[in-house]
């Protein structure tokens, strides 16, 4: 860790049951015109009715853009950004999961500085004027969109996850709201909160990790493995819900401010050329690149597996690393999980692809945070390894 940190944040956070109400109140105080971003599930189950009328009964004008879907495009981003511009909207509210919340976050920057979203990977350009404040309101346990610095859009021409990350496109307002997630689906409940594993472990990990951040992963590590099963096994299990979008909130904190690494690296591209949802992908790579891993983050990999297991304390770091490996492989196994093979990816095309993934992969940046920084060459095999992963085969016996 460097001499010092940074740690960024949202202005306000707005935790726990029926914390939505707030939504009114707070847009009132940031514009006088919203642009709500969402999607068509979310219209269907009402949540965008009920984000109306609460602006409605604050007296914000509102307007809307429902066709985002699970992988946010470039193209979802300019339609948004024309009805923004055309209504003269000052204040966007992002409701549903972490690609309505993107979506929206680009959108913010772009209608106030221009150009195309791709434009600011990498610091190529500079945001130099305010973007548009975003209240963001998540509806899943996972990406943790609502406090992040970071947004991912595909750009369509390339088939290509641009990650741009800028200390402004952290939402001004994060409304988490548990009983918004009660009608998320299991395999959707399954593929983020495993995104939100995935967040807590590599921010705990990455070589950008800080104090701050390691007590928001540490925690976050633990509410997941103990209140995932739960969440997936029975949608409206209030306190597994709560824990859950706690959990994802406080992993998506830290890390923001101390990135994530090769996990994500490579679970960028397998979403932009085979469309798997950004979760189940990080999902099929967790385990295994923490084996990649293991010796280069040994220590921090054994705390891990002294909090999931305190009974096991006593065992050598190593074997408190497999603890946690096998804790992931397990859960992943009881949420039924899926390797590549069994998801249904094209073999071939994989394969023929795998090169230029492991090219994107360490093009994002990422994989740079890693503890053990790998080669193009050992992230192919990583790819190929993942393809036929079983999660079941586990180095220790876990009772």
């Amino acid at each position: 860790m460097k001499g010092f940190s940074e740690f960024r944040m949202p202005q306000a956070v707005f935790y726990g049951n029926g914390s939505l109400t707030k939504l009114g109140e707070q847009a009132a105080q940031l514009g006088k015109k919203a642009l709500i971003i969402s999607d068509k599930i979310m219209v269907q189950v009402g949540n965008v009715k009920k984000c109306q009328e609460l602006l409605g009964e604050a007296g914000v004008i509102h307007f809307g853009y429902f066709e985002v879907n699970s992988e946010p495009t470039d193209n979802h981003v300019s339609e948004a950004l024309a009805v923004c511009l055309e209504q003269q909207c000052d204040v966007l509210v992002a409701i549903g999961g972490g690609s309505c919340m993107d979506a929206a976050k680009a959108v913010s920057v772009l209608a106030t500085n221009g150009g195309y979203i791709g434009d600011y990977m990498g610091g190529k350009k500079a945001v130099e004027q305010e973007p548009i404040p975003v209240i963001a309101i998540p509806t899943t346990a996972g990406t943790g969109s609502e406090v992040t610095s970071v947004t991912v859009i595909t750009n369509t021409k390339d088939d290509i996850k641009m990650m741009v990350k800028h200390p402004c496109l952290i939402p001004a307002i994060a409304i988490v709201d548990p009983v918004l997630t009660y009608s998320t689906p299991p395999n959707v409940t399954a593929a983020t909160g495993v995104d939100a594993l995935c967040h807590a472990i590599e921010a705990y990990i990455s070589r950008l990790a800080q104090p701050l951040t390691d007590n928001l992963a540490l925690s976050a590590i633990e509410l997941i493995i103990k209140n995932l099963r739960g969440a997936y096994i029975n949608g409206e299990d209030k306190e597994a819900r709560g824990k859950m979008a706690l959990a994802s909130m406080q992993a998506g904190i830290a890390f923001t401010n101390a990135s994530v690494t090769l996990v994500h690296g490579m679970s960028r591209p397998i979403g932009a050329l085979f469309h798997v949802p950004h979760g189940i992908s990080n999902a099929m790579l967790l385990p295994a690149v923490l084996e990649f891993t293991k010796e280069s983050a040994l220590k921090r990999l054994a705390v891990i597996g002294s909090i999931l297991r305190p009974d096991l304390k006593a065992l050598s770091m190593e074997e408190l690393a497999d603890v946690t490996i096998d804790e992931i492989k397990q859960l992943c196994t009881d949420i039924n999980i899926p390797n590549m093979k069994t998801y249904g990816l094209d073999e071939e095309k994989f394969n023929q692809v795998a090169s230029k993934m492991a090219v994107d992969a360490l093009a994002s940046g990422s994989p740079s945070n890693n503890p053990r920084v790998p080669s193009q060459e050992e992230i192919v095999e990583l790819y190929h390894k993942c393809f036929v992963y079983d999660f079941s085969v586990c180095e220790t016996v876990i009772k």
